[in-house]
């Protein structure tokens, strides 16, 4: 009994085991279908005569899976040329920190062939205008000329998922026909370049990379004040892009990127522009050295700490607009142009006597100043211009006066250019700066109408009140006149007369000196006379119909008398014996009546722009003083 219910109680667990079976049974069946279903689908990707599925060429949206050959061939070739139209790469330069190419046609690599695809639709609402800001660029297989072998390119398309075995080739299959995309892209023996297009691609793509420098500028409005922030510039070469270009769309993402060069821009800080343009307001002038017209320049005030604020906030190359009080010029360089050394604004000649080196001092001052340029609000200065007198520049010895005596000295006579210039502007309505009358009265001009210089003593200098730059013009004729000329623009018919009133004279005495070496009861004139004088003179202007606008006192000219010396004589000479029959004569007592040396005082009146003088009309009354025109003699010192 015991036997049996021991065996009847294993009974029940056999039955269990082979239950337990059942499920290992399923799974094997299960996974001998599935191999056997994968067996079939290697055999069908072993079969099969077109490519695989979800394959495309170039880019994604030509898809050529499922098609033969043939089929692939023919539809890549009449598809292709619009898909390199539509596979665009784009790069960014760099600015030598290394950093790698960024492309928008990220590259898909397939695990079958390792082969990757740098083309991409590049759909981007990026503009070119932003791509060149940001220093990046784009380009088109088409802009490069690109063409593909179609038969290499097909056999590259059928070889998708068929270069490993029987079994991994089935597995490719499988994925592809679950979804799997593949982007395959000419291998680079099979994608050609067009050199031309490539290279004129890599120009275009340049110049549109590079600009110029933008210096900081600013630009002054009825109120305001615009600054544009500087900008450095940005220089690419064209050879260097080209390969670039080139590397990207062989090499994808190891590509060597392009380069630039900087362009430095100069830049201001608002202190610095303010400094610029604060202040006076300059009118458009001329550059004597380069023969140009010289731009206006206006006159504005701004806050410095708010325009310093702005910039800091500005981006390189943009304008910030500040208000600011502005002074505008009343003179343009373009109005400037059409006006300049347009009008005649005075002129005076006066006739050069005396020795010739005289007359040589006169034509090397009168060449010193010839061409001279003065723009509006410049002061000229007659010593600083002609210079200090040597003869290393050719200037000879002539008379003229030093502590009251006529003696040689060189440079004598240049007083007359002077005085012939302060004529000319005068009649020229020009502003006297500084003017000194000579020691004596002159012959060559109207009395208190001269000026006289002399290197480091009296000077001469003159400004330029108008509004528009004047021109010097001096010279001696071969009649040895000099005529002095200023060049301007004249904005009215105003014209202007020199008068004068002469206030009195200063007569000279007469001194007798002895003298040992002269014979007893003879005399000499040792020093001649000059009757002193004074004179006001005034500048009329009158109106081009003739009336008289204003009247005004222009200077006072006190010039000195000089006393006559006379040498008497003092040795004694015993009296010759004559000769039997000889005729004597009684010997003259050689003296002469001093003259009273007075003139009564009058007025005189210059007629404008003429400014011209008789030689020889300048002398008065014997024993007045008055010397001889053309003498040259000038204020101590005055060469």
């Amino acid at each position: 009994m015991e036997k049996g219910k021991r065996e009847a109680v294993a009974e029940p667990r056999k039955k269990r085991a082979g239950r337990s079976k059942l499920p290992l049974i399923i799974l094997g069946c299960l996974v001998a279908a599935a191999a056997a279903g994968y067996v079939g689908i290697c055999a069908a990707a072993a079969g099969s005569d077109t490519i695989f599925p979800n394959v495309s060429a170039v880019l994604p949206d030509l898809v050529v899976g499922g098609m033969t050959k043939d089929e692939a061939r023919s539809y890549l070739e009449q598809e292709l040329p619009g898909a390199m139209e539509r596979c665009s790469y784009s790069a960014s330069l760099v600015d030598g920190s290394g950093s790698s190419v960024t492309s928008e046609a990220e590259p898909q690599s397939t695990e079958e062939t390792g082969d990757s695809a740098q083309g991409a639709d590049n759909q981007s609402a990026v503009t070119q205008e932003d791509l060149t800001e940001a220093g990046m660029y784009s380009f088109t297989l088409s802009d490069l000329g690109a063409q593909a072998d179609l038969d290499a390119l097909t056999e590259q398309l059928y070889q998708v998922g068929r270069t490993g075995n029987f079994f991994t080739n089935g597995w490719t299959y499988l994925k592809h026909l679950l979804g799997r995309d593949c982007l395959v892209s000419p291998q680079d023996d099979d994608l050609t370049l067009d050199n031309a297009k490539t290279r004129a691609t890599a120009e275009r793509l340049a110049e549109e990379l590079s600009y110029e420098a933008v210096d900081t500028s600013w630009e002054t409005g009825e109120d305001t004040i615009l600054i544009t922030k500087a900008k450095d510039g940005r220089q690419v070469d064209s050879g260097e892009l080209e390969t670039a270009i080139r590397a990207l769309v062989y090499d994808g993402d190891e590509a060597k990127p392009c380069g630039f060069t900087v362009v430095p821009a100069k830049s201001m800080t608002a202190q610095e522009i303010h400094d610029a343009v604060a202040g006076e307001m300059k009118n458009a002038g001329y550059d004597s050295a380069t023969g140009t017209i010289t731009p206006e320049k206006p006159g504005a005030e701004f806050d410095v700490e708010e325009a310093q604020k702005l910039l800091d906030e500005a981006q390189p190359g943009e304008a910030v607009t500040l208000s600011a009080q502005i002074e505008e010029p009343t003179v343009t360089a373009e109005e400037l142009e059409k006006v300049l050394f347009r009008d005649v604004l005075g002129t005076y000649t006066t006739h050069v006597g005396g020795t010739s080196g005289r007359v040589n001092n006169v034509r090397l001052s009168a060449k010193a100043i010839n061409g001279y340029v003065l723009n509006s609000g410049d002061v000229f200065s007659y010593n600083t211009v002609v210079g200090k007198r040597t003869t290393a520049k050719g200037y000879s010895a002539a008379p003229a006066y030093v502590n009251g005596e006529t003696v040689d000295e060189i440079g004598g006579g240049i007083c007359q250019t002077s005085s012939t210039l302060y004529m000319a502007t005068l009649l020229s309505n020009l502003e006297i700066v500084t003017r000194a009358a000579h020691r004596y009265i002159p012959s060559y001009i109207t009395p208190g109408m001269d000026a006289t210089v002399s290197w480091g003593g009296p000077e001469f200098e003159f400004r330029n009140d108008t509004q528009y730059p004047i021109r010097i013009s001096a010279s001696v004729s071969s009649g040895k006149n000099l005529t002095v000329t200023i060049y301007g623009t004249k904005v009215d018919d105003t014209y202007v007369k020199m008068t004068y009133e002469k206030l009195g004279t200063i007569p000279y005495e007469t001194i007798y000196e002895d003298d040992p070496t002269l014979p007893e009861g003879t005399e000499k004139v040792k020093q001649t006379p000059y009757t002193g004088s004074k004179y006001r003179t005034y500048r009329d202007v009158y109106s081009g119909d003739g009336k008289l606008i204003s009247s005004t006192f222009e200077a006072s000219s006190n010039y000195k008398s000089r006393d006559k010396i006379i040498l008497r004589g003092t040795k004694k000479v015993e009296p010759e014996v004559p000769d039997p029959g000889t005729e004597t004569e009684t010997p003259g007592t050689g003296t002469e009546t001093p003259g009273t040396g007075t003139e009564t005082p009058g007025t005189g009146t210059e007629t404008p722009g003429t400014g011209t003088e008789t030689p020889g009309t300048g002398t008065e009354t014997p024993g007045t003083g008055t010397e001889t025109p053309g003498t040259g003699t000038e204020t101590s010192g005055a060469a």
